[in-house]
């Protein structure tokens, strides 16, 4: 199991969302994620690859923690400092293969061994910072940070 990375100190903005495991959800929290951080001024570039890992982390819960579950919630934490997006993510569906993060594809692999849709992981891997997992009783959280500059 890998240790959570500490929060920020002092966010200067916290938000939190929760909503259902099916695609339709995710969709909405993530277009509410783009308008906040295009609330809080956060670069364009750096709000792309926000939405970009959000968008792979979620739906993986809702494809795979939740996967034959009729329902299912997400909780998603977002805390904005002046250096980065610390994101959490929380569920109470299946915990990840081993109870671990699958590890980084390294560059020795061929893209065309990877199972269909295999392009995940490596991307939030490479993507994130501070990334790490933990399963308590009942309940995943996945927790990273991601560059968030902000124009002036």
């Amino acid at each position: 199991m890998i240790q959570l990375p500490v929060e920020p100190a002092e966010p200067d903005m916290v938000v939190r969302l929760s909503f259902g495991a099916d695609p339709r959800a995710v969709r909405r929290a993530l277009r509410r994620v783009h308008a906040v951080l295009s609330g809080a001024r956060v670069l364009e570039d750096d709000r792309a690859m926000a939405e970009l890992v959000l968008a792979e982390v979620l739906n993986n819960v809702v494809e795979h923690a939740y996967a034959g579950h009729a329902t299912g919630m997400i909780e998603l934490a977002l805390s904005l400092d002046a250096e980065a997006l610390t994101c959490q993510v929380t569920d109470h569906g299946r915990p990840l293969p081993e109870g671990e993060l699958p590890g980084p594809c390294s560059g020795g692999h061929d893209p065309q061994d990877l199972p269909e849709g295999g392009f995940g992981w490596p991307l939030i891997h490479r993507l994130t910072r501070d990334l790490g997992y933990c399963r308590t009783p009942g309940c995943n959280r996945l927790r990273f940070r991601l560059t968030a500059r902000r124009r002036a």
